[in-house]
């Protein structure tokens, strides 16, 4: 009952709201205009066509070809429309409509497996919360990759939990076939999948032992109540400790020993019991290590992680991404993070682990305070495109004074220690050590600030919280709709324009819809010409920002 309940929920909103934007916004917008006129030409059978703008792989052109058959198969078969003609941009980005209400069934069954103990209509709020979650709720409207991959990523997670890994598997690869960087979070699958193994071996091992020791126990009781000897009673109680010492696993003890383990306790364990199930781990996971093994393939014949535009999204080395994710990830779930109880928690763990929780802060702090100063990256697409939310926030915040950026330090640090922290209450460390590298895996290469980026590691953030009461996710519902009523009316009803450029503007989260590479580079530029080039760049820059401010950072870029 639960998931129609969330299907009909989302569609509730899904289907009027598309109608909505395709009847103001009926030609493709931003990274549209790369994405949908690729899909037609797939539609028209035309594989071999390739944008070299666009940077990620066809898995989306391939679905939408499935969703776009399915929609009208007699048509086909009778051959009354060909799927070009039916391969309209309403058509295209009702895909990601329909994936919106499928993504939500899944976020429905993954919160019912982690807690089982929760009832149908507390699931269903939070599956329904997730589903307005902004960032997803927006490109749900839009033909973007974004809803694909997050819906591909947790079908993959839902999967490997049930222990179907192949399945996972195929669906991880299928994931990565819409987005590169979905890789990292097949192998951050793969490696959950392993610790729940390992530790479910274990946790299997201890009750077995601890039954056994039980039914030991109860002969032994039983034995004696017929046995009056002394001498007999010795032995038998020398006999049965004797016993109890050979056991290899013990029952309660060293189980809950891993969870309160430290760290290197718990990737001890784990590596202990794996190649005890080296063979075992091997058969079920071997899916996954030859999607990776192709993945490098590729790169290696590509020579890029990217398809398309490979100098504009060349890999970086982009530490402030980890900064950012901390503080948005906060900001969107302030129930969880931004309360005094939580503010307390945090100083009652800080006073209680003291000094070691002091160096810890000043380490956290220090490292933080280097990484915006020399790993903070300008991208030019973010520079230079006013349509986008991270232009005003890098013009008015971030760049606001040369001091501002570190003056949000302090707010990244607390961010991570309030997620380390909510974490470490349901998850143990050699979880939350992996979900770490895994996000800061996938954002670190990445040049460009987009908070689209974001989204995969927010839901597996906010799906191991351990959250269960219905103010913070009923508060929660609250701010995302309103944010996402407020970006919906500024992209339908507050467009704008460039004298630069032809057509209407209009308001979006992300996407790299300005293209500088429309301004050729001439390796040897002189006199007139570069002067010329100069000019109208000015001159586009001042007419988008009302400023020169950061037009360096493009210079540098254009290697001029």
């Amino acid at each position: 009952m639960g998931r129609i309940a969330v299907a009909a929920i989302v569609s509730f909103w899904v289907i009027p709201i598309s109608i909505l934007v395709n009847r103001v916004v009926p030609e493709p917008y931003m990274d549209e205009i790369f994405h949908v006129p690729q899909a037609q030409q797939y539609c028209k059978g035309n594989f071999k066509s390739w944008d070299p703008m666009i940077t990620t792989p066809p898995g989306l052109y391939y679905l939408s070809l499935a969703y776009v058959a399915s929609l009208f198969p007699g048509m086909f078969a009778v051959k009354a429309v060909s799927f070009f003609d039916v391969c309209s941009t309403a058509v295209l980005r009702s895909t990601n409509g329909v994936l919106a209400v499928l993504c939500s069934i899944i976020l429905y069954e993954i919160i019912t497996y982690l807690r089982p103990a929760l009832d149908d209509r507390k699931a269903t709020l939070q599956a329904v919360v997730l589903a307005l979650y902004p960032l997803h709720w927006f490109f749900s409207f839009l033909y973007y990759t974004d809803v694909a991959s997050l819906t591909a990523v947790l079908a993959m997670y839902l999967a490997c939990l049930k222990k179907k890994y192949l399945f996972s598997a195929l669906l991880g690869a299928f994931a990565v076939l819409i987005r590169q960087t979905n890789i990292i979070w097949m192998i951050f699958v793969a490696c959950i999948g392993v610790i729940n193994i390992t530790l479910a071996h274990r946790r299997i091992g201890a009750e077995v032992n601890e039954n056994h020791v039980s039914e030991r126990k109860n002969d032994f009781l039983t034995s004696t109540s017929s046995i009056s000897v002394g001498s007999n009673l010795r032995k038998r109680k020398s006999g049965k400790a004797v016993d109890k010492d050979d056991i290899s696993i013990p029952s309660t003890s060293s189980f809950s020993a891993t969870q309160t383990s430290g760290l290197l306790g718990e990737i001890q364990d784990i590596i202990l019991t794996s190649w005890h199930m080296k063979w075992g781990i091997l058969v079920s996971f071997c899916p996954f290590l030859l999607a990776l093994l192709a993945f490098i393939a590729f790169i290696h014949w590509n020579g890029s992680v990217v398809l398309g535009a490979k100098e504009a999204h060349a890999v970086s080395p982009h530490f402030a991404q980890i900064m950012y994710v901390s503080l948005f990830s906060v900001l969107l779930s302030p129930p969880l993070h931004i309360t005094f109880g939580q503010v307390a928690t945090l100083l009652q763990s800080f006073w209680k682990n003291r000094p070691l929780s002091f160096f810890q802060w000043l380490f956290a702090l220090t490292v933080g305070l280097l990484t915006v100063h020399f790993f903070s990256i300008a991208h030019p697409y973010l520079l230079a495109d006013n349509r986008h939310y991270p232009f005003y926030l890098w013009r008015k915040v971030i760049k606001a004074h040369w001091s501002m950026k570190f003056l949000l330090v302090p707010l990244y640090v607390y961010s991570w220690f309030s997620i380390f922290g909510i974490l470490g209450r349901t998850q143990r460390k050699i979880w939350v050590l992996v979900y770490f590298l895994a996000t800061a895996a996938t954002l670190v290469p990445a040049p460009l600030i987009e908070f689209r980026y974001y989204t995969i590691p927010f839901y597996f953030l906010i799906l191991h919280s351990d959250n269960t009461d219905n103010r913070h996710w009923l508060l929660m519902g609250v701010l995302y709709m309103s944010l996402n009523v407020f970006t919906l009316m500024m992209f339908l009803f507050r467009p704008f324009h460039w004298d630069h450029e032809p057509g209407i503007q209009r308001f979006i989260w992300d996407g790299n819809g300005l293209d500088l590479t429309q301004y050729p580079r001439d390796p040897n530029p002189i006199g007139s010409d570069l002067s010329r080039f100069k000019m109208n760049l000015d001159r586009i820059w001042i007419s988008m920002c009302g400023s020169k401010m950061d037009l360096e950072q493009v210079w540098i870029y254009l290697n001029i």
